[in-house]
């Protein structure tokens, strides 16, 4: 291993490293006058430049790398997550999540709590447990600041270091592998010196509080001992060209050893596990892995031990993609009531229905979903898809609250804006455009789309709107302005 690899400070990390909201109608405005979050509103524990640069990068990340569009499985992500964090030490740091269309084995954590994986990842991890230490090892960077940290060795040159050192991982992140890294080493001169045992000790900080968490949140902290012993396994199979992942971040003799004695003395709250759940979502990522040979998805599941529900589930996806809906819908019908507590199985069953043009069956299934669990952010997106097909003002009503609730989901935005359109409010439609636009990084298209907004509104003669549409110009342009950063 090339000591200039070894040296890579261990908050540029992936595994992650050796290492408010807006509310499109006049009636909800008067009620909550209040925009999208500032890139410089950050949690007390986090300071405002670490948040600022964090959510910066990410939409530059949104920009450039290819996204996994999956509400369910980012529902699942998320859940995880908000499962491990309260053992995490992340003192109510809101994080984010982001999912990358990428096979090859990859986590990310970025300040201001933006956790990244790619859809391989799932594919690595054969179970929950994995799965799970993964994301603890990444809360555990974010809650000890080691990004701050690192960069605060570079006294005079803390912004620019901290800036060049993103944009680094954003390169690396999206694809980019050692140019990436390359850049984001090249730019960091001045933090290199000491950086090695410094990155050592950032690594067993984040070994240390994952584990913990674990345990505390029902997993069984053994399986980040059996992740490490996997990600060796694959480093010494594939020689020269592992993933990149895997030549920054080794796993050290010394590190699994440390994690298996920590591990062997913590205690394991009880809590409930699924990997039956979670070779369900598995099931997602190796068939969007496998899109041209999905038959491939199903024999690696099998071949893997998924558990048979699954394989089953897996089965009807296939199903549907090769036009046998009926066949696929009775399957999800099926496990839907031998599993009646996975919410993914009634929202699999009316995303079929809606992309086979069932529009109506999609409503009533994702209503009835929704009657049990009116927050499920999977079935909400699915009825509003398929409203806009029936009936477009009450698309763009569920619209405004899913936005509200879910103020950084570039999806929502895009889909409102065509709801708006459809139903007739146009300067709206033309602000929510705006917001997906600013969210996915194109930020001067963003604020020229505000002018068209503010056309339209002058032309309805809607003081509100206008008057949202000056508030967003100014905060596109401070986003504008932590975007220079990266350039």
């Amino acid at each position: 291993m090339p000591p200039l690899r070894t040296a890579y400070p261990g908050w540029i990390c992936a595994f992650a490293c050796a290492c408010g909201s807006l509310l499109f109608s006049p009636q909800s405005a008067a009620i909550n006058d209040y925009g999208l979050p500032s890139l410089g509103a950050a949690s007390t524990s986090v300071s405002n430049e670490e948040y600022r640069l964090g959510r910066a990068w990410l939409r530059q990340f949104r920009a450039q790398a290819p996204q996994w569009q999956d509400p369910i499985t980012n529902d699942y992500l998320q859940s995880l997550i908000a499962r491990l964090a309260p053992h995490s030490q992340i003192n109510g740091l809101r994080t984010i999540t982001v999912m990358v269309d990428n096979g090859s084995l990859n986590a990310f954590a970025v300040p201001g709590g933006v956790v990244g994986i790619n859809s391989g990842l799932f594919a690595f991890a054969e179970d929950e447990g994995a799965f799970a230490s993964v994301l603890a090892h990444e809360l555990g960077h974010l809650s000890q600041r080691h990004y701050a940290r690192g960069s605060a060795r570079a006294s005079q040159t803390q912004l620019p270091a901290m800036a060049a050192m993103l944009a680094g991982m954003l390169i690396a992140a999206s694809g980019g592998g050692d140019v990436g890294m390359a850049a984001a080493m090249g730019s960091q001169a001045a933090l290199i010196q000491d950086q090695l045992s410094y990155s050592r000790l950032f690594e067993q900080e984040a070994d240390n509080i994952g584990l913990q968490a674990m345990a505390s949140a029902g997993y069984d902290p053994e399986a980040m001992v059996r992740m490490f012993r996997a990600m060796q396994r694959m480093s010494r199979l594939q020689g020269d060209t592992p993933p990149e992942f895997l030549l920054t971040h080794p796993v050290s003799d010394s590190r699994l050893s440390a994690a298996q004695a920590r591990a062997a003395q913590l205690n394991i709250a009880d809590a409930y596990t699924s990997n039956t759940l979670y070779d369900m979502i598995r099931a997602r990522a190796l068939l969007s892995i496998y899109a041209n040979t999905p038959q491939r998805a199903a024999t690696r599941l099998a071949q893997e031990g998924g558990e048979q529900a699954a394989q089953d589930y897996l089965a009807a996806l296939i199903a549907a993609r090769n036009g046998q809906n009926d066949n696929a819908l009775a399957q999800l019908d099926k496990l839907a009531s031998e599993h009646p507590d996975f919410a993914m199985l009634p929202a699999s069953a009316a995303t079929v229905a809606l992309e086979a043009g069932r529009y109506d069956d999609a409503i009533e299934r994702s209503q009835r979903l929704l009657r049990f669990m009116p927050s499920y952010l999977p079935a909400q997106l699915i009825l509003a898809e398929a409203q806009l097909q029936r009936d477009p003002q009450a698309a763009y009503q569920l619209l405004n609250d899913i936005t509200a609730q879910n103020p950084e989901d570039p999806q929502g935005f895009n889909l409102l804006a065509e709801a708006a359109g459809r139903s007739g409010h146009n300067s709206w439609g033309h602000l929510a455009r705006a917001e997906y636009l600013q969210l996915t990084g194109s930020v001067d298209r963003s604020i020229r789309q505000l002018s068209i907004a503010k056309d339209a509104a002058e032309r309805e003669y809607d003081e509100r709107a206008l008057a949202r549409i000056e508030q967003r110009r100014e905060d596109f342009i401070e986003y504008r302005e932590a975007l220079e950063d990266f350039n």
